[in-house]
This record gives C-alpha cells, structure tokens and sequence, in this order.
C-alpha cells in the first residue's frame, strides 16, 4: 500500500555544522530501488570530498552554491542537476547568504560514502563525519 512520507514529522540527522538531512524514504517499499532526501545547509558550509557506491543525482531546490565536481567547481542555482556516476569524487559548498537546499537521489537502497581525504568508507548516514 502507498504511504505518505511527511516532511515536517520527519526527524533531521544532524550532520555537523548546521548541516542537516531529512530521508525521505525512510523504509523503502519491496522492490524500491533508490533512496532520497533533502540535505540543508547554512550559509558557509560544506559538505566534505567524497563519493559513494552507486550513482546519485542531485538538484539544489534552494540557494546558491558551488558543486566540486570532476576536479572542478562550478556555480549551481535553483533547479540545476549533477549526475554522479559511483566512485566520482563531489561535494557541495553553500556559497550563498541563505540556506542551500539539495534534493539527492541514490540508484541504490544501500549507500555508502567513501571520503577523499582519509579514504575511509562509512554507511550513508553513519560515522563521524558529514
């Protein structure tokens, strides 16, 4: 049977400087293959360089940023998607004076993130880090 999936009863996972994600697939249905959400940000913040285990797209819903993508950082506004093939390196910057909202989507309903810098690999919404 479908369900509802409320926003605003949904519980946010704080992700470290203010950055915080509402999963909005919270259990997903039998043969559901992707998970999504919407992670926010404060101004200045960012989240660190890493990649996951499946593709994942991304479209800012909010604010104005950077996204670092292929080595590269480019400007991102309201509606711009990235495509992420599993194993590229990315990460988003909120480069704007407001919240920056991303709606992310996982091609896969077991997510992992692997970050540049240390190389360690941790569950999606596990671990120490953002």
């Amino acid at each position: 049977m479908g369900r509802i999936v409320w926003f605003g009863e949904s519980s946010p996972i704080a992700r470290g400087s203010g950055i915080e994600t509402v999963v909005l697939t919270p259990e997903p249905l039998e043969g559901q293959c992707f998970v999504m959400g919407i992670t926010s940000f404060p101004p200045g913040t960012s989240i660190p360089l890493h990649c996951h285990n499946t593709v994942e797209q991304v479209t800012l819903v909010e604010g104005e940023g950077m996204v670092e993508l292929g080595g590269e950082l480019h400007p991102v506004v309201p509606y711009d998607t990235t495509q992420v093939p599993a194993g590229e390196f990315h990460r988003f910057i909120n480069t704007g004076c407001g919240r920056m909202r991303i709606l992310w989507v996982y091609g896969s309903t077991t997510v992992t993130r692997t970050f540049a810098e240390t190389g360690e690999t941790v569950p999606q919404f596990g671990g120490s880090s953002v």
